[in-house]
């Protein structure tokens, strides 16, 4: 059995100060997302998280970070990829088959054509890193802050880019929740009220997100809006090996090294996990428990972020990359609508 090696420095001491304070932050936040006012607002633990790690990364963790350093960054590399695989305990194939056929055409086209928009209007238009870029267009067009998260491995970014990406899916995906429900008596004679759920659950930022915006719709858009949301999450694990491929043929060659696609290893265990949730092979006891771990390491991953960022950095960034999250939100509106009315009315 293989060890994960430990930032800067091999003795377990020097990370513990920066996990326990990552965990402080974590559990906080993770009592604050249970609460109904910040639930209902779709604030989730991974957003607080984020946000509270930003504060004190912007007030009291500079004089702490001679100490914690080593296990900030330790919670923010290691923890996520292991968080990440473990997400894979969230889904079953046989969710697929809730939203049929056309739910996953919906699915695959919103997540293409929004992240192909992210790749065109990032570096032409608004002048962005490739990077940044592709980090909203992950988090916009698939599951928000975790493919976010996700990505910026797969893409070594640095943390300020993260975070303003993750900004973004607070924003944008907070607005949606009222906006989603504001549209249904406008829309209703294009969608019944499961084909508006599957239209929340293609084009809503986050999990959390999503709950709410169904929810305050109907019990019927509810459920189909979380079964899309989680197919759409399914699709992070091939996206991301798409990604690495991207990057690896963008990337400088080496004259005297062959070129190889290095594939995130966390990528394929996300699906092999997700194989053996889909058939029951771990009890359902210890799939909560793993469930509640995953949350847990995700948040912390969180946090280290927010401890790890400067506001200076999101200061710099300026407006053009909240005002390209603003252009794929709009796409994901309207776009992602005529996606849906068209793909239910060709299966219909």
């Amino acid at each position: 059995m293989t060890t994960l090696p430990l930032p800067h420095s091999p003795h377990l001491r020097h990370v513990i100060p920066g996990l326990a304070l990552s965990v402080l932050i974590a559990a906080a936040a993770l009592w604050a997302g249970a609460q109904p006012q910040l639930a209902n607002a779709g604030l989730s633990a991974l957003t607080l998280a984020i946000l509270a790690g930003m504060v004190l990364g912007n007030s009291v963790y500079p004089r702490l970070k001679p100490r914690c350093n080593s296990g900030v960054l330790f919670a923010k590399q290691h923890l996520l990829r292991a968080g990440i695989v473990l997400y894979g305990l969230r889904l079953t194939f046989s969710q697929i088959a809730e939203v049929g056929v056309s739910g996953i055409i919906i699915d695959a086209l919103t997540l293409t054509s929004t992240f192909t928009l992210a790749c065109v209007l990032g570096p032409r238009v608004f002048g962005l890193d490739r990077q940044t870029s592709w980090l909203i267009g992950a988090g916009s067009s698939i599951c928000g802050a975790a493919a976010v998260l996700a990505a910026e491995p797969v893409v070594k970014a640095d943390a300020g880019k993260v975070t303003v990406s993750v900004a973004t899916v607070v924003i944008f995906g907070t607005l949606a929740i009222f906006i989603y429900p504001a549209l249904w008596p406008l829309l209703q004679s294009l969608f019944t009220p499961e084909n508006f759920g599957i239209y929340i659950g293609a084009t809503v930022h986050e999990v959390a997100q999503v709950v709410a915006a169904g929810h305050a719709v109907s019990p019927q858009a509810e459920s189909t809006a979380v079964i899309a949301k989680m197919l759409r999450v399914m699709m992070l694990a091939p996206f991301l090996l798409f990604l690495a491929a991207r990057v690896k043929q963008l990337a400088p060659a080496k004259k005297d090294a062959p070129s190889k696609i290095t594939l995130p290893w966390f990528a394929l265990l996300f699906i092999a996990v997700a194989v053996i949730n889909s058939f029951h092979l771990l009890p359902g006891a210890l799939v909560q428990s793993l469930v509640t771990l995953d949350t847990l390491l995700l948040a912390m991953a969180m946090a280290a972020l927010g401890l790890s960022t400067h506001l200076s950095t999101l200061c710099q960034a300026g407006l053009k990359p909240i005002l390209l999250a603003l252009c794929l939100f709009v796409w994901l509106l309207v776009g992602g609508g005529a996606i849906n009315v068209a793909v239910h009315a060709l299966a219909g």
